[in-house]
């Protein structure tokens, strides 16, 4: 059809009879004197428009199959890296697990002394530093750190940072020969200065040659002004070895430190010490010791006295161990008062010998020895 006046016009005028019908229909809401006609041409098109659909939905289908085929292949392909992804926390489930528990022992250590910290990770050791032991966090300036801020654990001292960059910073362990942290004795308030030894342990000298110092006192920091490099309070270690004076102004200890410097993974760094010094309530409780239960000690069998299962008579045992038999009103000695083979009276004191004067002179009557009622008379007569 070509464009003419009259073709425009009626184009005109079958969009001003839309759009008045519309108008009406929207007015009407449910009672539209449309809705019959619609009503009518749902029912004459309606059957139409289904059967065209199954004919024409399975070539539409297979076109959008073929279409959307790379697309598929990408959501599998981000299926496959998701699933990955699960399986390898489901299997850092362990190491989930002990991070919480470092987390969860650090804030309480941070708590006791008060310490406001920001959690870093170690992510690098040793970096291109030398032979020092450093290790590198993943917490720098934009996270608030600063040179000389103290570096702990839920375990004590780990040491301070010596480097800071914007997203990450250097700590130089405690353990190092060129780290230095001034100490306090527990409870003797004793001053000292602790030195790295490497994988040994900590060195310490303490100011007072004469101080009382005992395997396994422990030590904590002494502070210093401002609270860098090091706040007070952080437990360092306990004493492993007391080495002689020997006339030195000062005295030296080795002291085990309580952090491992080779199993470290999550750590606090200070950025705010405590108002107050903590002292020693940061040092885990000292482990009392269980006191034992000794056993009941069980009488011997062997040695008490029992029942003779042929006769039902008690019996007892003599010294050599041999049964008797206890008789009525005595013991198993001779009744009548006399003396029993191992030379005691039955009053329990012991026998003295009879001294032995030689025979009797020729024509003499030896002396009668009394026999003590049933008993059997003793002769201490000698043949001349």
């Amino acid at each position: 059809m070509r464009d003419t006046r009259e073709s425009r016009l009626l184009l005109v005028l079958l969009v001003a009879i839309a759009f008045a019908l519309i108008t009406v229909d929207i007015r009407g809401g449910e009672e539209s004197p449309i809705d019959g006609a619609r009503t009518a041409a749902a029912k004459v098109f309606g059957p139409a428009e289904d059967k065209v659909s199954a004919f024409t939905r399975p070539v539409g289908d297979a076109i959008s199959a073929v279409r959307d085929s790379g697309g598929r292949a990408g959501r599998v392909a981000e299926l496959e890296r998701e699933n990955a992804q699960l399986k390898e926390k489901l299997g850092s489930s362990a190491v989930n697990r002990s991070r919480v528990a470092e987390l969860d022992k650090l804030l309480k250590t941070a708590g006791a002394g008060r310490y406001t910290v920001k959690a870093a990770q170690i992510i690098a050791i040793g970096a291109a530093q030398g032979f020092s032991w450093t290790v590198t966090i993943d917490a720098g300036s934009m996270d608030g750190l600063t040179r000389d801020m103290t570096v702990l654990n839920g375990d004590g001292l780990v040491g301070r940072v010596t480097t800071v960059g914007p997203s990450t910073a250097t700590v130089l362990l405690a353990n190092d020969p060129d780290f230095t942290v001034g100490t306090r004795l527990e409870n003797s308030m004793e001053l000292g200065f602790a030195t790295g030894q490497g994988d040994r342990p900590l060195r310490v000298q303490l100011l007072n040659g004469k101080a009382q110092v005992k395997t396994g006192d422990r030590m904590v920091t002494f502070g210093s002004q401002a609270g860098k490099p090091f706040v007070p309070g952080v437990p360092v270690g306990k004493v492993v070895r007391v080495e002689r004076a020997g006339g030195n102004l000062t005295r030296t200890v080795q002291v085990q430190p309580y952090v491992s410097f080779t199993r470290l993974d999550l750590v606090g760094v200070v950025v705010q010490g405590p108002r107050k010094d903590p002292r020693d309530s940061v040092l885990p409780p000292v482990p009392r010791p269980t006191p034992k239960k000794e056993p009941k000690a069980s009488p011997d069998p062997d040695k008490s006295g029992g029942q003779d299962t042929r006769t039902g008579r008690s019996t007892q045992q003599n010294e050599a161990g041999q049964a008797v038999q206890p008789t009525p009103g005595g013991t198993a000695q001779d009744r009548g008062g006399g003396q029993d083979p191992a030379g005691t009276d039955p009053t329990g004191q012991d026998r003295q010998p009879e001294p032995d004067n030689g025979p009797p002179p020729p024509g003499s009557t030896p002396p009668a020895t009394p026999t003590g009622g049933t008993g059997t008379a003793i002769s201490g007569l000698r043949r001349g």
